[in-house]
């Protein structure tokens, strides 16, 4: 089952994130991960995470997040998880 993380960053908190993101890169490289990337703001600054993971259920997920150095460290101001259904681009269908 996918599920996508959404965290935000805490205000004024980018020097957290590049304190802290080479650890959390070591960590998404030892995950279930589908794919993940910085969310931006309008200046084009990081501001938060977007994760999709492939995982059994719910529980399994938080328990990643929590685990994540980001979190540890006190990145997010919030933590949103929902599951996910990857509808396109489908598989096998010629997008041309």
């Amino acid at each position: 089952m996918l599920f996508a993380v959404y965290a935000l960053d805490k205000e004024n908190s980018l020097q957290i994130r590049m304190d802290t993101r080479e650890r959390h890169l070591a960590y998404l490289m030892n995950s279930p991960l589908v794919f993940a990337g910085p969310l931006l703001d309008e200046e084009g600054n990081m501001c938060g995470s977007l994760i999709v993971l492939e995982m059994e259920d719910i529980s399994q997920v938080e328990e990643f997040t929590e685990n994540d150095p980001y979190a540890i460290a006190g990145l997010f101001e919030s933590v949103e998880i929902r599951r996910f259904v990857k509808a396109f681009p489908r598989e096998g269908i010629n997008s041309a």
